[in-house]
């Protein structure tokens, strides 16, 4: 449910453009609760989310547009990719987001080649300006994508065919070889 006035926004984090302050900032506060944050958690395939603040403020930008600008702060728990133990995560991050209209943001042609651009907080503005899900995406992109629990190693892995010799690790990298050959030279000389 979308909330017209930015006082009850607060509760949804959802705030309709045509209510925003034109000439100052709209602050915003985001506490989920523990409910809200297990949610969050189930939503983003993680264990747990046990802090979770995402604040700061949407300012108007030229006469269109929309700058949010606000600070995260997690404490995020997700399972470690070697032995699943819980593996404890804190974030703080500053997060910005730029609205502004679709006509303003430049769309490739189909099959063209394009660059990256370099300002990757734009975002086609549209009748709601979501700030829980800026907090979630935010929040996704902080995260390690492979979170290792400490002391954690992966070991080695062999694999071959019967009476077939085994590649291992250090067989794979094509440098150690070059350097083995360096090594023979030297001593050649």
């Amino acid at each position: 449910m979308v909330q017209s006035d930015p006082k009850t926004a607060q509760a949804t984090g959802d705030f309709r453009v045509a209510k925003l302050k034109s000439r100052a900032p709209t602050q915003f506060s985001l506490r989920p609760d523990a409910a809200e944050r297990d949610a969050i958690a189930a939503e983003m395939g993680i264990t747990g989310i046990r802090k979770l603040t995402f604040e700061g403020q949407i300012a108007p930008l030229g006469k269109r547009g929309w700058r949010l600008s606000a600070t995260l702060g997690a404490t995020a728990v997700q399972a470690c990719v070697v032995t699943l133990a819980p593996v404890v995560t804190r974030i703080d991050e500053e997060v910005t987001r730029t609205f502004v209209p679709s006509e303003q943001i430049r769309e490739p042609e189909e099959g063209s080649e394009i660059e990256i651009p370099e300002d990757d907080t734009i975002e086609p503005l549209g009748d709601i300006i979501s700030v829980r899900s800026a907090m979630i995406e935010a929040l996704t992109l902080a995260l390690p994508l492979y979170p290792r629990a400490e002391g954690a190693e992966l070991g080695e892995a062999v694999y071959a065919e019967d009476g077939a010799e085994p590649l291992r690790d250090s067989d794979l990298k094509p440098f150690a070889g070059l350097a083995g050959l360096r090594d023979k030279l030297d001593k050649g000389n």
